[in-house]
C-alpha cells in the first residue's frame, strides 16, 4: 500500500498556485488583531452598530467606509432561486464533501441542496430562496446542523436570507446560537457580488446581537487545486467578525466557499457533484470496498476473523488498483487512513473495534461513490450505515452517541424521501451491515410513512435514554427502510 499523506500536506497541496493565501499568516494583520483582542472586554454585550463601527460597549472595530461597500443597493428578485453565480452556484450544487480540521479533531461536512424553498418576507417582497443543508461532524459525532436560504438578485449577486441553526452536545441540540432570518431579525445580507473586485466590501451577516461578518476581497483570478485539477477564476477574501476576530476564505468556480483558514482550524471541499462527477457505472474496486466492510461488520461480530481477514486482503487489493487512478487527494487520505484502522483491529480481533472500522470504510466508499452515483442514493446507502452505527453505539451504552445518531438519521432522511414516493422507484434489499446487494420491487407512501414512525419512535426512546427500545426500534426502522432505493433518472438498470 503507498504511504499515506498526511491532511496537512494535502491541505497545502490544495493551496498550490495561489501565493496570496499568505494572509492565513499576515504578521500586520496578526498584530492588529492582536491589539483589537487585548481592548476587548468579555463582559460586554458583543452588538455592532454597523454605522459607527463600535460595539455596543464602545469597542471599535476596523470596518471599512461606506464608499467601499457594494452592497448597499436594493435588490429586485424575480427570478431569485436560479443561483448560478459561478462563485457560489448553490442551484448547480447537488452536494458537498468538505473535510478538515476544528480544535484538533477531524472534521467533515455535507453540504446539501434540498428540494423545498423558503418564501421569506423582506421589505415589503415575497422571496422564494432555496434551502441548504450543511450538517458538521466533529470526530465522527454530529457538532452542527444549519438551514441555509440563499437567492441571486436580478444583478447576479447572491444574497443570504438567513439561518437556522441547531448546536449539537451529546447528541442533543445545545442551542441554536446563530440563528437569524431577513426581515424578522434583520436586513438581508449580500454574500458574493456578481462581479467581486478587489477591495470590494459587503457584510454577509448583519444581525445586532447575534451576528455580524465584514468581507474584503483581498484577491482575484487566482488559481487553485481542487479535487480534479487547477480551478481558474477563484478569490481570496479576508471576513471580520464581531468578536474582532478574522477568517480566510477562498470561493471557487464551481465550488462556491472552498476553503476557510481561521487559527489553524481548516475546512476544504473534498468533492462536489455535479463538480466533480465521473460519467459511467461506479467501479468494481469501490464496490469490492463496500461489500468487503459489510462482511468485515458480520464477520466481527460473529469473531469469524478467518473471514474478515479475507475480506480485508480484497479490500486492500481493490484500494492499491483503484488508488492508482485519479483520486481526489483528500478523499484518498481518508480512506486509506481509514483501511489502516481496519486492517489493525482486524489483525488483533478486536470486534467493536473491527465493526466501528468497517463502518468508517464503508462511509469513506460512499464519498468516493458520490462521483459515480445520484446523491440520494448515497444518502440512502449513508442512512442505512448511521443505523449500524447506532447499533454499535447502544452495544457499548452511550447514550449520547445513540441520541446524536437518531437525530443525524432525521437530517439525512430529508435529504431523500422526497425521492421515494414514486410508482417508478425501485426496492432494494439491504443485507446487514455498511453495506447493500440489489433486488426488484416497488415503494409506496405507506413506506413512507412507516420509516417516519419509525424515526419519531427511535428519536423519542433515543432522547429518554432507553437503550433497549433504541435498538429494538432501530431493528424495525432497518426492516421498514429493507427494500427502498431512490429514483436515479436512468432506465432503471443497477450499476452495482
Amino acid at each position: 500500500m503507498r504511504r499515506m499523506r498526511t491532511m496537512s500536506f494535502l491541505l497545502i497541496l490544495l493551496l498550490v498556485g495561489s501565493a496570496a493565501l499568505s494572509g492565513c499568516t499576515n504578521s500586520d494583520k496578526d498584530a492588529g488583531l492582536q491589539r483589537i483582542q487585548a481592548d476587548l472586554q468579555t463582559t460586554l454585550d458583543p452588538t455592532v452598530d454597523t454605522a459607527t463601527g463600535e460595539y455596543s460597549g464602545g469597542i471599535s472595530l476596523p470596518i471599512a467606509p461606506e464608499s467601499e461597500r457594494v452592497d448597499l443597493y436594493e435588490p429586485s428578485f424575480s427570478d431569485p432561486t436560479n443561483v448560478t453565480n459561478p462563485l457560489l452556484p448553490v442551484s448547480e450544487l447537488d452536494q458537498i464533501i468538505l473535510l478538515g480540521e476544528e480544535e484538533g479533531l477531524p472534521l467533515r461536512v455535507v453540504a446539501t441542496l434540498l428540494p423545498e424553498t423558503k418564501t421569506i418576507e423582506w421589505n415589503g417582497q415575497q422571496v422564494e430562496t432555496l434551502e441548504s443543508q450543511y450538517v458538521a461532524y466533529l470526530d465522527g459525532r454530529i457538532a452542527e446542523v444549519a438551514l441555509d436560504w440563499y437567492a441571486q438578485d436580478d444583478n447576479g449577486s447572491v444574497w443570504y436570507f438567513g439561518e437556522d441553526v441547531f448546536n449539537y452536545e451529546d447528541g442533543v441540540i445545545a442551542d441554536n446560537e446563530g440563528t437569524w432570518l431577513a426581515g424578522k431579525d434583520g436586513p438581508v445580507a449580500m454574500i458574493m457580488p456578481n462581479d467581486p473586485q478587489v477591495g470590494d466590501v459587503y457584510l454577509p451577516e448583519n444581525i445586532p446581537g447575534i451576528v455580524f461578518e465584514e468581507v474584503t476581497v483581498k484577491s482575484i483570478n487566482e488559481v487553485m487545486h481542487g479535487p480534479r485539477g487547477h480551478v481558474n477564476g477563484s478569490i481570496i477574501v479576508e471576513e471580520l467578525h464581531m468578536d474582532g476576530t478574522y477568517e480566510d476564505k477562498i470561493f471557487a468556480p464551481g465550488y462556491g466557499e472552498f476553503l476557510v483558514c481561521v487559527e489553524g482550524e481548516l475546512e476544504a471541499v473534498a468533492l462536489a457533484v455535479p463538480t466533480d462527477a465521473l460519467p459511467g457505472p461506479t467501479p468494481a474496486e469501490l464496490v469490492i470496498l463496500s461489500t468487503g466492510a459489510a462482511d468485515i461488520f458480520n464477520a466481527a461480530h460473529s469473531e469469524d476473523w478467518g473471514a474478515a481477514s479475507e475480506s480485508v486482503d480484497a479490500m486492500i487489493a481493490a484500494w492499491d488498483t483503484y488508488q492508482a487512478g485519479d483520486v481526489p487527494g483528500m478523499l484518498d487520505a481518508r480512506m486509506s487512513s481509514a483501511l489502516v484502522v481496519l486492517v489493525a483491529s482486524v489483525d488483533a480481533r478486536q470486534p467493536e473495534e473491527a465493526r466501528q472500522a468497517a463502518i468508517d470504510v464503508a462511509r469513506a466508499c460512499l464519498d468516493l461513490q458520490l462521483q459515480y452515483r445520484p446523491p440520494a442514493e448515497i444518502d440512502l446507502a449513508r442512512f442505512d450505515l448511521w443505523v449500524c452505527q447506532l447499533i454499535i453505539d447502544v452495544a457499548a451504552d452511550d447514550p449520547g452517541a445513540v441520541a446524536g445518531d437518531a437525530a443525524n438519521l432525521k437530517w439525512i432522511w430529508d435529504r431523500f424521501a422526497h425521492t421515494l414516493d414514486s410508482s417508478d422507484v425501485n426496492r432494494i434489499s439491504i443485507q446487514p451491515g455498511p453495506g447493500s446487494k440489489l433486488s426488484r420491487g416497488w415503494c409506496d407512501s405507506s413506506d413512507i410513512s412507516r420509516i417516519d414512525t419509525q424515526l419519531d419512535d427511535l428519536r423519542t426512546a433515543a432522547d429518554s435514554g432507553d437503550l433497549v427500545a433504541a435498538a429494538d426500534r432501530a431493528a424495525k426502522l432497518r426492516d421498514a427502510l429493507a427494500g427502498l432505493e431512490v429514483e436515479d433518472g436512468d432506465d432503471g438498470e443497477d450499476e452495482d
